[in-house]
């Protein structure tokens, strides 16, 4: 599921963003849920991830690129496209990293091109990343956010660079099986990203938050042959 967000207090723009958006995925085969919000605060206000985000620039009250810059702050890492009359914004977009800037009044032709450009991006990303299903909802996690996973009990804790920990139902070799060559299972219960491996010593894996990983004894043989391989692949 593709959650976008529509953030515009021109109740029309709203409605024929949301439409465009719809129609574009349904053609993509793929299933999308489009939210409207008519001012800054009341996204803010909404607390659940989203994918894409449609911003109006100038709204009453909290303007877009406010509104921006505090998502930002939150640890947004959405697609942003503002939706505006302003010109003179666009260079402001770069500082909160708008993924495009398109001008009212709106064109088909014009809002296609951009989706066609950011559903490549989307499908380039899913291929360094998790989707993480929890009941209803779902969640896109880059395998660079991630600095090592556990399992304790079936439910799998993955910490996050961001200090984050997202808890899911899988087994650890499901999720082993859906990760890359610069993760390793160092032990029956933990899967670290190398990117993050600060030292080893004493049996252990020292990542870089501070957390101290169990390597267990058959694994530590082959611990060396998989950093210096990671190493050459993906460097350190």
């Amino acid at each position: 599921m593709i959650r976008i967000a529509v953030c515009d207090d021109d109740a029309c723009m709203s409605d024929a963003v949301r439409t465009m958006a719809a129609g574009f995925f349904r053609r993509k085969n793929r299933e999308a849920a489009v939210l409207q919000f008519s001012s800054g605060k009341e996204l803010l206000d909404y607390d659940k991830p989203v994918d894409i985000l449609f911003l109006d620039i100038r709204m009453k009250g909290l303007d877009g690129m406010e509104t921006a810059r505090k998502l930002r702050e939150r640890d947004f890492k959405g697609f942003l496209i503002f939706i505006t009359v302003l010109k003179e914004m666009v260079f402001q977009s770069f500082e909160v990293q708008a993924y495009d800037y398109l001008l009212k009044p709106l064109r088909e032709k014009q809002f296609e091109k951009t989706m066609e450009r950011l559903y490549a991006s989307m499908c380039s990303a899913m291929h360094e990343s998790l989707l993480i299903q929890k009941g209803y909802d779902s969640r896109i996690i880059l395998f660079d956010e991630i600095v090592y996973g556990e399992v304790i009990d079936r439910k799998i804790y993955l910490h996050l660079v961001s200090s984050e920990i997202v808890d899911f139902y899988e087994r650890i070799e499901n999720l082993q099986a859906r990760l890359d060559g610069r993760f390793f299972r160092c032990h029956r219960s933990f899967l670290i990203n190398l990117k993050y491996l600060k030292s080893f010593q004493n049996g252990a894996a020292l990542m870089e938050n501070g957390r101290e990983i169990p390597v267990s004894r058959l694994r530590r043989k082959e611990f060396s042959s998989v950093i210096l391989q990671y190493m050459k692949e993906w460097g350190m």
